[in-house]
């Protein structure tokens, strides 16, 4: 294999620089070619991209984001969009692909692979949600952004005597947020995969208050607000007329008389430097894709079995589910107050 390309797909996260860096310098010293794809699937489909070398991947590893930069394509969720990309492949001689990103894009490696062209998958998300993976790229800087912004929320929140909501990225899993909660001390975690009442959180307040504590921190996973199979509280927050972390603010004002504020924090959880972390796993996992490329296998999932880094088919990855870890959700809660 004397040509490979590397793209990424989906949401960005911390770390996708650190794999682009791994992959171009492992696939140099392997004697390939790597061409950088720009703007994810789209990329491939427009045939934008460029020849990268040893010095266009220097000093991006302190970088957030990709620098390859990432867009969602509809043209590739259908076939003429597949098979155009994987033409684009063949045009530039790219016999081997390596993709970063989340699920989606793992689909999207494997409607390629079914058109006859080599790829190699790992996870980048901030969400952690990777059924075949312990972890994903991006997770752990997030977690610490996030905890940052707690933090600073806290300091205003006990000059005030306030209740703070802070509503945590993760899309439909509640991984960031529990592991937000926990580096915080919150008062109360909100995830889509568990049950919880109002009257709970108000529960916990008032013992608060009891106690003499004057502010309070809860953290809400944006999960909790979609209508999805995984979320067991959209209904009920729905019949309580909670649609966001503001209703749920002004509600708990009204039942507990504490002043609360909301703060949604957003696309700022996927910017900064990656942590340690995630600039060491991404640059072992991309380091794994191009040894899985070299030694001429292909179609498979670079993932984190911790401690170790493993590969095995997509089709076998994109079935795998990955269980919410309830203990680590209910030490959080058990230990807030």
């Amino acid at each position: 294999m004397k040509k490979i390309g590397i793209l990424t797909s989906g949401g960005d996260s911390q770390g996708m620089n650190n794999a682009i860096r791994a992959v171009t310098r492992a696939g140099i010293h392997n004697n390939m070619t790597v061409l950088g794809i720009k703007n994810g699937y789209q990329g491939l489909i427009d045939g934008d991209m460029e020849e990268l070398n040893i010095r266009s991947v220097s000093r991006i590893v302190d970088r957030g984001g990709t620098f390859l930069m990432t867009a969602r394509c509809l043209e590739f969720k259908e076939e003429a969009g597949v098979k155009k990309a994987a033409q684009t492949c063949r045009d530039f001689g790219i016999e081997g692909l390596v993709v970063i990103g989340g699920d989606g894009s793992f689909r999207g490696a494997l409607d390629l692979s079914r058109q006859g062209i080599p790829v190699v998958a790992m996870p980048g998300t901030i969400d952690n949600d990777i059924g075949c993976s312990d972890y994903t790229i991006g997770f752990d800087t997030a977690v610490n952004v996030a905890m940052q912004a707690a933090d600073k929320l806290r300091d205003t929140s006990m000059s005030h005597h306030r209740c703070s909501v802070v509503e945590v990225m993760g899309r439909n899993a509640g991984w960031v947020a529990v592991d937000v909660a926990l580096s915080v001390g919150a008062t109360y975690t909100l995830v889509p995969e568990v049950p919880f009442q109002v009257e709970q959180i108000v529960e916990k307040m008032k013992m608060g208050l009891a106690m003499g504590k004057q502010h309070f921190i809860i953290v809400a996973s944006e999960g909790i607000f979609f209508n999805t199979k995984t979320n067991t509280n959209f209904e009920y927050l729905q019949s309580l007329g909670i649609h966001g972390a503001g209703d749920l603010a002004r509600i708990l004002e009204e039942l507990t008389n504490v002043e609360s504020r909301h703060t949604v924090l957003g696309h700022i959880q996927r910017g900064g430097a990656p942590t340690a972390r995630d600039r060491y796993l991404a640059t072992i996992m991309g380091h794994r894709c191009v040894q899985l490329l070299a030694s001429g296998q292909f179609n498979r999932v670079v993932a984190i079995n911790e401690p170790n880094i493993i590969d095995l088919p997509i089709e076998e990855a994109l079935k795998m589910k990955k269980p919410f870890d309830r203990a680590r959700y209910d030490i959080a809660n058990e230990i807030g107050i």
